[in-house]
């Protein structure tokens, strides 16, 4: 009994792999080197879970409370995180000259939320040397700023821990009031939020853009991700700009330059980024619920953002349209998107939906805080955003450890939830079909 090997499922080993790693790095930032002032066991859980999977989410302020280990520390978990456990270990078998085997593929595959296990290990070479070239360009310019603010030591820490937070998607900043001191700054602006769009748009993107010359020979799901990001950034940057623009917390005091780069960066940030410009608990209800649907949406696949996806939510409105028109299949840049797809987007949707709102109604139950916030707290955590509303450090260990489970169930995705529960088979039968009343 003891000598039977112990078969796992791709979900079922990522999900411990995750769970390991996660606790390796409590134990460490529990550590008395790690922190300035001592931390509860509970909150090093929840820090180094909200940095593995790169949601941001604090329940102590990263600057203060860490020493430069622990915030070393965290940007290593980061790091792990954003480009995943699985494509370290695929990096190291390949420099130690070993073959990756199929089920290791398979991991790879659950890992990057790829559709095919062919090209994974092609992929996972190339996201590593875009990532670490991208952060290095991203570090040269951001020390740029920083090192004549906070001299060369400081400036390249700053500049280091940032450029590897903004990336990954993370949200983690080493201020307590995040990036709202460089409100109007361009180079912080364009550096910082072109760091998490490159990192949430999805690795297959950037290398179809990278071997692809025009825009017409990229994949379909290239394309989608690109047009996607593009509206849903202006449409979320007008929608902004509009709804706070007489905000006297918020937007009403800046000038329209200000103004303009605040709600460009409040716009295309809660997709998963986390970091921000303005102060979250003083936005309007309006903003805050627009932010929440835009936090639920999330980044793209393969990407080092969460949520549904962008891509999902447009199958979703595609699919909504298709069907109005009366037609029965999914058209887009002369490409036919098959129907097994809708299933799948119904299954993530729904299931994310389900795991939202079980977190809010039990956090609305042992919790004394505005439902809104609540909603906010656990959207954010789901779609690995990290924003809040500054309820984070005042929730209960209960509530924590339900932030932390959306949190593991927000970077591994809800479908690697379901098959770590249960294992799908394909049917051998079939009955009879009929119709039912809908609507």
């Amino acid at each position: 009994m003891l000598n039977k090997t112990i078969r796992l499922t791709p979900s079922q080993l990522l999900t411990i792999i995750f769970l390991f790693f996660t606790t390796v790095g409590a134990i460490v930032l529990k550590m008395p080197f790690s922190t300035n002032e001592p931390i509860t066991w509970i909150d090093a859980w929840f820090t180094s879970v909200s940095a593995m999977t790169v949601t941001g989410l604090g329940v102590v302020d990263t600057g203060t409370h860490f020493s430069v280990f622990g915030q070393v520390v965290i940007a290593i978990l980061i790091q792990l995180g954003g480009l995943g456990i699985m494509s370290f270990a695929v990096m190291v078998f390949m420099m130690l000259g070993r073959k990756i085997g199929f089920k290791h593929r398979l991991v790879m595959q659950q890992a990057l939320n790829q559709v095919h296990i062919g090209g994974v290990i092609k992929l996972v070479k190339n996201l590593f040397l875009f990532s670490i070239t991208i952060e290095l360009i991203a570090m040269v310019f951001l020390a740029i700023r920083w090192v004549p603010e906070w001299g060369l030591k400081k400036g390249l820490f700053f500049s280091f821990f940032h450029s590897i937070s903004a990336f990954n998607n993370a949200g983690f900043a080493l201020w307590p009031d995040s990036l709202m001191r460089y409100v109007g700054d361009p180079i912080i602006n364009i550096v910082i939020s072109l760091l998490f769009m490159i990192g949430g748009i999805g690795f297959t993107v950037l290398i179809d853009l990278k071997e692809q010359n025009t825009f017409s020979k990229l994949s379909l799901h290239s394309k989608m991700m690109i047009v996607g990001t593009l509206a849903i950034n202006v449409v979320a940057m007008l929608m902004i700009f509009i709804l706070e623009y007489a905000n006297a917390k918020t937007l009403a005091p800046l000038s329209l330059f200000d103004k303009l780069f605040a709600s460009y960066f409040q716009a295309v940030s809660p997709r998963t980024a986390g970091f921000n410009t303005l102060d979250i608990s003083s936005l309007n209800e309006s903003t805050i619920f627009f932010i929440i649907i835009l936090m639920f949406i999330g980044a793209g696949s393969a990407s080092t953002g969460g949520g549904i996806k962008l891509t999902t939510f447009m199958v979703i409105c595609l699919a909504t349209v298709t069907y109005f028109k009366g037609r029965e299949d999914i058209k887009l840049f002369r490409k036919t998107i098959p129907a097994s797809y809708i299933a799948r987007v119904m299954a993530i949707s729904m299931t994310s939906i389900v795991a939202v709102v079980a977190a809010v109604l039990i956090l609305n139950i042992t919790e004394d805080l505005p439902f809104l916030t609540l909603l906010f707290e656990v959207v954010s955590a789901f779609g690995t955003v990290g924003l809040s509303m500054g309820i984070t450090s005042s929730l209960s260990v209960f509530a924590k450890l339900i932030i932390i489970l959306v949190m593991y169930v927000g970077k591994l995705g809800p479908l690697t939830l379901v098959y770590l529960l249960a294992k799908p088979r394909k049917e051998k039968y079939k009955y009879p079909t009929e119709d039912i009343l809908t609507g």
